[in-house]
């Protein structure tokens, strides 16, 4: 049960734990999940305080990982003010900046967006337990009914791109998930994605970017630890990391 009278309205909030399960980021091993009553009453402050907390939001579940033996899952944000791109990252703004015509969509099912993503999860993530021939999965993973989300468009003329999902909450943006046309890779589509979301933060005057997990052993999250400086949720509160700093022996 969460009951803190730091949260808005101090509600009583009850928490529950999964059985063990396989998990999807470290083959072989077993995890438990923590997630908030998914008939919980959810407003956008009470998102953001958990978010703030490190959980992290899939479909209309609030969770973090609770595995008794391992904490290779660090929940992570970026403080918007005092991003300081690489120079590999500048160079990806410049080759991308402009290239796409980008516009915020409604989340809900659009075949075009659906077959973009069966293609993002054929080619990047084949063995993935997640089901890409089922458009009611597919939009229950994306989409709350409490949630301020944004399927944004990235469009190269008539091409889709790129689908970056992305919840508005009051003092940030969370990047719940991004999907890209596989034959783009080379040209660093993915970063670019989370740079994009950084300068439309910083537009609409947030603090914070949502990149959720990072984890150290995890070779396709392993860029998030690039963007500095960054926070990384403890269990009990923000630590900061500056550029050049190891990020946890990253």
């Amino acid at each position: 049960m969460i009951d803190d009278p730091t949260f808005p309205s101090n509600p009583a909030l009850a928490l529950y734990l999964s059985q063990p399960h396989d998990c999807s980021y470290l083959p072989g091993r077993q995890t438990r999940t923590l997630f908030l009553d998914p008939a919980a009453q959810i407003d956008q402050p009470i998102y953001q305080a958990l978010i703030d907390r490190g959980y992290r939001r899939s479909g209309r579940f609030l969770y973090q990982p609770a595995c008794p033996d391992c904490s290779a899952c660090i929940s992570l944000r970026l403080p918007v003010r005092d991003f300081q791109p690489t120079r590999s990252q500048r160079r990806c703004w410049k080759r991308n900046a402009g290239r796409f015509c980008i516009t915020a969509r409604p989340p809900q099912l659009e075949s075009e967006q659906f077959a973009l993503y069966q293609k993002y999860l054929a080619q990047r993530h084949p063995d993935s337990s997640m089901d890409y021939s089922n458009p009611d999965q597919y939009i229950e993973f994306l989409h709350s009914e409490w949630g301020e989300t944004r399927f944004y468009e990235f469009r190269l003329g008539d091409q889709l791109a790129a689908v970056v999902v992305t919840d508005h909450l009051p003092d940030g943006l969370s990047s719940v998930y991004t999907f890209f046309d596989p034959d783009l890779q080379a040209d660093g589509i993915g970063i670019f994605a989370l740079l994009w979301q950084i300068e439309h933060a910083r537009q609409l005057g947030l603090k914070w970017v949502y990149p959720g997990f990072w984890i150290r052993d995890c070779q396709k999250m392993r860029y998030k630890s690039e963007f500095r400086p960054l926070e990384a949720w403890s269990g009990q509160g923000w630590v900061r990391f500056a550029p050049g700093e190891p990020l946890l022996a990253d």
